[in-house]
């Protein structure tokens, strides 16, 4: 099942897709450009992973992939729904977009072992964890300027319920730039899978339900510049729509 949140009329409604628009939970359908969408789930602790693709660490010239996740958190202020903009600041010299799979927690989780992870997953959902290079330190310390700005992070359309979903570790990931596809690879590519950064987050301290998991990009980082429309797409989960502004 897909389900998502959007503003009809001043109000928050439920919904979900029924052909090429939208039934509400009050069963009005509406057209997709009708809405103002919200992320599909209200964010509440969110972890990002940094380098866990290894084409995208020696993209960045790393010549050895992290021992242990590298993860840090995000805001909510953070976050922006499907076609909603994203600001470029002034004068900065590369912003990039970052194509992941979001892991939804929808149970308490505590020294979860992988093998039973999965049963703690809510379902899945697309994000695009912009980031602002200039600002950067290091790779091991990413500051607040670089990954947690306003509506810096779009997120959605969809949350699609994990059964929904036979394999999260082999799914393709894409990213377009006006119409341009620039980054193409496979959840597959992981350096630590969903199990695996499960079992690690929840063994020194509880994951709670709405606490989501941004799992990583691949490599394919490219300059955004005002006016790109930056399409994030995962393979059986959804298309995210977002314009630079």
């Amino acid at each position: 099942m897909k389900r998502a949140r959007v503003v009809y009329q001043g109000r928050v409604h439920d919904a979900a897709p029924a052909g090429s628009g939208l039934t509400l939970g009050d069963g009005r359908n509406v057209t997709e450009q009708e809405v103002e969408w919200l992320p599909p789930v209200m964010p509440e602790t969110v972890f990002t992973l940094g380098l866990n693709y290894a084409d995208h660490a020696s993209e960045l010239s790393f010549k050895d992939v992290p021992e242990e996740p590298l993860v840090f958190l995000k805001g909510p202020n953070t976050f922006v729904g499907h076609r909603g903009a994203t600001p470029r600041p002034d004068n900065v010299g590369f912003m990039h977009y970052e194509c992941e799979l979001a892991v939804v927690i929808g149970r308490s989780a505590k020294n979860v072992k992988a093998g039973d992870a999965y049963s703690y997953v809510a379902g899945y959902t697309v994000a695009n964890d912009y980031a602002v290079r200039d600002y950067l330190e290091n790779y091991y310390r990413p500051n607040l300027r670089v990954k947690n700005r306003d509506a810096s992070t779009p997120i959605g359309p969809w949350l699609v319920d994990r059964d929904d979903v036979e394999d999260p570790m082999d799914l393709r990931l894409t990213t377009k730039i006006n119409g341009e596809t620039v980054q193409d690879g496979s959840t597959a590519d992981m350096i630590f899978s969903i199990p695996v950064l499960i079992e690690y987050l929840s063994g020194f301290m509880t994951l709670n339900k709405g606490d989501i998991i941004l799992t990583g990009t691949p490599k394919g980082s490219v300059d955004v510049k005002t006016g790109d429309e930056v399409i994030t797409e995962v393979e059986h989960i959804g298309a995210l729509v977002n314009t630079i502004i």
